[in-house]
């Protein structure tokens, strides 16, 4: 009895220890570690909606969005995580959708989807508002809530997977470049 009790105690003060590093890089905008480390441990956490959300953001924040599907059909036991799973879910389903419109011509301006403050749903937004219009080598963007900010999206074909690139920037300034595939 006192075994078993011992192995519950180490376990549970890992199983904390593991979240407290992961919220700390994730505060430090260590995005792409805690993705990794959530992604390693991510079938011990299943049931640990906390976990599974920290890991989600983190990915998201690194750009590793494919790895939101996990996190998006488990994410249900509470209000919070629906909300995330719902958030999750769209931005996933967005990068898809435009990975298919610049690859084979697909038509985004029919669809009526709900949007997000993700940069890739500002994207979205604004490549599907063209409605439809010639194929294009890149895209220039304005943001309409903040005329210094822009976002260049095209596809970078110099691997077996073309990459979806969107660069955004403020004035002239790159700040971020986001790949996707």
């Amino acid at each position: 009895m006192k075994l078993l009790l011992l192995i519950f105690i180490v376990t549970f003060s890992y199983a904390n220890s593991l979240k407290q590093e992961m919220f700390g890089l994730y505060q430090n905008k260590k995005y792409k570690k805690v993705c990794r480390m959530g992604f390693s441990n991510l079938a011990k956490y299943k049931r640990d909606e906390e976990f599974i959300s920290l890991y989600a953001f983190s990915c998201l924040y690194s750009d590793n969005i494919d790895r939101l599907s996990v996190p998006v059909t488990t994410l249900k036991l509470s209000e919070e995580a629906r909300a995330n799973a719902a958030y999750f879910s769209v931005i996933l389903m967005q990068k898809k959708l435009l990975y298919h419109a610049l690859l084979d011509g697909y038509q985004l301006s029919s669809l009526k989807l709900p949007t997000t403050d993700y940069v890739l749903s500002k994207v979205f937004d604004l490549y599907a508002k063209l409605g439809e219009h010639p194929k294009r080598s890149f895209y220039l963007f304005d943001d309409p809530n903040d005329k210094k900010l822009s976002y260049k999206l095209y596809l970078e074909k110099n691997y077996k997977i073309p990459r979806m690139i969107i660069e955004e920037y403020y004035d002239t300034i790159l700040l971020k470049r986001h790949i996707y595939w």
